[in-house]
């Protein structure tokens, strides 16, 4: 599954968002700046704009999806980016996100919300458009909130919801007048915003059964620019049809077919004609952009084929091989099947930014090595971010930009980049930090003994040394070992860290690169760097082996774990089955809520589990959860963002998470087609995709497709 654009309540933080977010990483090579505090997204939205009236009226595009989504009910566990996308279509979001990731109230649904008191408790009052009524004719009204409320409250143990959050701070909600509603909540709620967006309409939330079952293949009861059309399961299609009783502005298409195409085949689909727009990875992007650039030169073999089935002719007519015939001839009908697929993606454009998603280095701190937040910060000081950075987005033409905040991105509101409180790349306060903490060359001194004295060793560590290490946990909350008060102050102010950043004064790095891994008590510094096998998922091993690399040159050596796609997630990084691991976070308008279970401490169970939630590295403190929760807690903006830019630090300071890029989005989009492709942060405004009319202007650069009319229907 992919992120498609972050939905208002963007907990896409599930387990298919994760692997996902593993296995689409793409990218390889090359040069990016340190990323610094930015009032712009890193990249521009990339949608082909065009003014409505440069459209044509109707026709059908076929948008490609992952899988049939299990429900269309968002607010269930098992709902998944199809569903997002299907919802955004057809029902109603008090509000949606602009191209920077604010939320901004929907005209066609809201005249206005705001909070109108604060206390004694907390009011919001929604004034909704009189125009905005449900396919049944009814208006939208307090009853539709009052459903949504009382099924995600948390209070029901009747329905299946996947979270609660906000609506369990609701008191009451009340008609207020001819279509306003208000809500009172029992304590503040920074995030309001994020609630009932989508919007349920009473139908499909008012009983247990309506929102367990009733929901998963159809919804009756809708209210967007299209309606809900078939669901059929054995064409893997979901269908959306222009809604006639919308009271907004006329969609230009006459509907959307939703197709399941996996990524692996969809560059066949493409050239075959029977997609129009379709998340790719870097290698499909990067042939449909070449067949783009081929357009007018012919049908040509690509070149390393065409050279190979030359020699092959050559080879086979000089020894009259039937082998190297029949190689041949299976060659040219290879380089033929290319050229006709070359010639079919020549209609098709890439449209490309960048994801509002960010790409991670995963330290779980549960046990181990990485348990000692010195090992942590040494393996975090020791990776080049910028080298990653570049590795990745420098050769699809995006901005090499590092991530500086796991709680915002770049062009948020509130993004500042907190990585200051870690530390920049240094290898030699990485040595030093593991020199602090025991870990010295094989051969050398223990922690004790003169730094940086004692041999180079000479012996790798026996596979399977994963989680070998000795050390112990963090003694406390927010305690850094680092020495004393003095040498950290030093520190922070020569090197902008936070305490603990730095190893104590005196901890020199060993002289030179180690010639050997390091050890601790007779047993190596190993850490089982666990990443996925299968196809699509070369350019994430690739940045893997480049971060083994970098931790090779400090001594600590890695045991590579390939493990199948299906079971990277569940059997492996939400079980804690790692020492390191990659895997992607989508961005969200709201923080303090959506952020919070993804950094909470672990809180063990009356039963010896280990309660994680969402924060899969088992790395927090008390200080960080208090944070959040003031953060939610408080209605002055501006305050709200301090609050969360202050635990962004404390989340640094621990190195459990490091961020490295934000993830590439690439998009194969129909050449005539105009406001679609990469929105980035943006809810795409469905009612404004298009084909543009014969003869309209394209955006700039990019080339007309002849083909494709319009008016064409679904197969």
């Amino acid at each position: 599954m992919s992120h498609d654009g972050v939905r208002l309540r963007s907990v896409m933080r599930s387990a298919a968002f994760l692997t996902a977010g593993v296995l689409v990483v793409p990218g390889l090579a090359g040069c990016g700046d340190s990323n610094e505090d930015s009032d712009d997204p890193a990249a521009a939205q990339d949608i082909a704009p065009a003014g409505r009236a440069s459209l044509a009226d109707g026709g059908t595009v076929r948008w490609a999806i992952d899988a049939m989504p299990a429900t269309l009910n968002t607010f269930q566990a098992d709902a998944d980016a199809a569903t997002s996308r299907i919802a955004g279509t057809v029902l109603p979001s008090m509000f949606r996100l602009d191209e920077r990731g604010r939320p901004g109230a929907d005209p066609d649904y809201l005249r206005s919300a705001e909070v109108t008191a604060t206390k004694p408790k907390q009011v919001v009052l929604y004034k909704l458009s009189p125009k905005a009524k449900w396919s049944n004719g009814r208006p939208l009204s307090a009853a539709d909130f009052t459903a949504q409320w009382h099924a995600l409250s948390g209070k029901e143990a009747a329905y299946w919801t996947a979270r609660n959050a906000g609506y369990d701070r609701i008191e009451k909600i009340e008609q207020a007048g001819g279509g306003e509603v208000r809500v009172t909540f029992n304590r503040a709620y920074a995030d309001w915003r994020s609630l009932f967006s989508p919007l349920y309409p009473k139908e499909t939330m008012g009983s247990p059964g309506a929102f367990n079952d009733g929901a998963r293949r159809r919804l009756r009861v809708t209210a967007g620019p299209f309606r809900l059309g078939r669901f059929d399961g054995e064409r893997d299609e979901i269908t959306v049809q222009r809604n006639p009783r919308w009271w907004g502005e006329r969609a230009r298409l006459s509907g959307i077919v939703f197709k399941a195409v996996p990524r692996a085949k969809r560059t066949a689909a493409l050239a075959a004609g029977r997609l129009d727009i379709a998340e790719v990875d870097t290698a499909d992007a990067q042939r449909i952009a070449r067949a783009a650039r081929d357009r007018g030169k012919g049908s040509q073999a690509h070149g390393a084929s065409a050279s190979a089935g030359s020699a092959q002719r050559e080879n086979a007519g000089a020894r009259g091989s039937n082998e190297e015939a029949d190689a041949h001839a299976r060659n040219r009908k290879a380089v033929a099947a290319y050229a006709a697929q070359q010639a079919g993606l020549r209609r098709y454009v890439i449209r490309k930014s960048l994801e509002p998603a960010y790409t991670q280095l995963a330290l779980n701190g549960s046990a181990g090595p990485l348990a000692d937040d010195r090992v942590r910060r040494a393996v975090a000081r020791a990776i080049d971010r910028d080298e990653l950075a570049r590795l990745v987005l420098k050769p699809l033409g995006l901005p090499a930009r590092t991530v500086g905040s796991h709680l915002a991105l770049a062009g948020q509101d509130g993004y500042a980049d907190g990585s200051g409180a870690l530390g920049k790349h240094d290898a030699a306060e990485a040595q030093a930090l593991l020199a602090d903490a025991g870990w010295v060359r094989s051969g050398g001194a223990q922690k004790g003994a003169p730094r940086g004295a004692g041999g180079a060793g000479t012996g790798e560590p026996a596979a399977g040394g994963s989680g070998s290490g000795t050390a112990s946990a963090p003694a406390g909350d927010d305690k850094h070992a680092a020495g004393s008060e003095a040498a950290q102050s030093a520190r922070q102010g020569a090197g902008g860290g936070a305490p603990g950043a730095y190893a104590p004064q005196g901890s020199a790095a060993p002289a030179g690169a180690p010639a050997g891994p390091l050890a601790k008590n007779g047993k190596p510094l190993m850490l089982r760097f666990v990443l996925p096998s299968g196809p699509g998922s070369e350019a994430v091993r690739a940045v893997g082996d480049r971060i083994a690399r970098m931790l090779d040159r400090i001594g600590i050596r890695t045991e590579m774990t390939r493990v199948a796609d299906d079971s990277y997630f569940n059997d492996h990084i939400a079980s804690g089955q790692y020492d390191m691991a990659l895997y992607s976070w989508p961005g969200s308008a709201f923080p303090a809520t959506d952020a919070r279970p993804i950094f909470a401490k672990p809180v063990p169970g009356a039963d010896g589990s280990l309660n994680v939630e969402q924060n899969y590295t088992r790395v927090g403190t008390d200080l960080i959860d208090q944070l959040f929760d003031q953060a939610m807690t408080e209605l002055d903006t501006g305050k709200e963002m301090d609050l969360v830019r202050k635990a962004d630090q404390r989340i640094w300071a621990e190195a459990g998470s490091i961020p490295l890029y934000q993830r590439p989005q690439l998009v194969a989009v129909r050449g005539n087609l105009a406001n679609v492709g990469a929105f980035g942060f943006e809810d795409p405004h469905y009612q404004d995709i298009g084909f543009r009319k014969s003869g309209a202007e394209g955006a700039p650069g990019r080339p007309e497709e002849p083909e494709g009319s319009p008016a064409r229907g679904t197969k």
